[in-house]
């Protein structure tokens, strides 16, 4: 695990296979390390990490495997339980993960010899994103090409069930808004769902398209953070349904929007993997230009530390890290 000069890679973590997701666990988790999880061709890798930026006795960057799931499929999201716990005995590690063939799969673990798996059958289309309900984790909603989003229990049942107008690309539960459910469509559409009333509450509108992804800021609930086309777009949902910034910062398309989890001004965008390799752009609100601007090969996926200015990026083979300033 090699450090590189600041605007290039930070760490680099080698894997076996070709890196379709990578997603840190956004809860605390009672261990002083971070859980990842990457998923490659057919199976899913959750491992600790640990950096020298949190820690003054670590070098560089700690990792750990802790344990490895058969898959069977591809990995093309991952989604963290916030009743994930290391210091619980027996511990507890659950995730749930979308595939190419519609189905969500629930794991659940206690990082021995009992292991328990669900699979969830109801999407007709490709499923773009899922999370998990951020307090009591025992509900997920998923979006899919077949212009829906689903909300279930952890049995697998249909809890909600929301109609779209276009392709649903992404799906946010902020632990502070447990009633709301935000859905950003491909045609540009963010809405707002009410989970009691089963009602759209808020629109946004980014006058744009492809919408690609969307993000809800941790820490300011009235902040969204979308890239569609080219180009970053924000809202404050307080002020306006309509952006109050965007830029353009992909020359070709932009792929994913994700904001810190630590500063309600930072946040990156990565474009669409090119023939060689995928810009990742560090932005901060306060300046007119990245901060940090890197480059992976073939990168997918975008994901933040939990508690660091840090990102990591799905690859060939590796995940790759960078650390920027806050």
């Amino acid at each position: 695990m090699k450090q590189d000069s600041t605007r290039n890679i930070t760490y680099t973590l080698d894997c076996e296979d070709y890196v379709h997701v990578v997603k840190f666990n956004p809860f605390e988790s009672g261990d002083a390390c971070s859980l990842i999880a990457y998923g490659g061709n057919n199976y899913v890798v959750v491992g600790s990490c640990k950096f020298q930026e949190e820690d003054a006795e670590v070098e560089g960057m700690q990792y750990e495997t802790l344990k490895r799931f058969h898959h069977g499929i591809r990995v093309d999201a991952i989604a963290w339980s916030p009743e994930t716990r290391l210091d619980a005995l027996p511990p507890k590690l659950r995730f749930c993960t979308a595939a190419p063939d519609r189905k969500i799969r629930l794991f659940t673990s206690d990082l021995r010899d009992q292991n328990e798996f669900k699979m969830f059958d109801g999407h007709t289309d490709y499923i773009n994103d899922l999370v998990f309900a951020p307090r009591e984790g025992q509900e997920i909603a998923s979006v899919s090409d077949d212009h829906t989003c689903r909300v279930w229990d952890l049995e697998g049942n249909e809890k909600a069930h929301f109609v779209l107008r276009s392709p649903g690309m992404s799906v946010c539960w902020h632990p502070e808004e447990a009633f709301k459910l935000m859905v950003a469509e491909k045609n540009g559409t963010i809405r707002f769902y009410d989970l009691i009333t089963q009602q759209a509450i808020i629109s946004l509108q980014c006058e744009q398209t492809p919408l690609m992804s969307a993000d809800w800021c941790l820490k300011n609930t009235l902040k969204i953070g979308a890239v569609a086309g080219s180009d970053w777009l924000i809202w404050d949902i307080a002020c306006s349904s309509y952006p109050q910034d965007k830029r353009p910062v992909h020359v070709d398309r932009a792929r994913f929007f994700r904001w810190s989890q630590v500063n309600e001004n930072l946040f990156a965008t990565i474009g669409y993997p090119g023939k060689t390799n995928t810009q990742l752009l560090v932005h901060h609100l306060g300046h007119p230009q990245p901060i940090l601007t890197g480059t992976a090969s073939v990168g997918s996926s975008l994901t933040w530390h939990r508690t660091l200015p840090l990102c990591a990026v799905g690859g060939d083979r590796k995940i790759f890290f960078w650390v920027t300033e806050m």
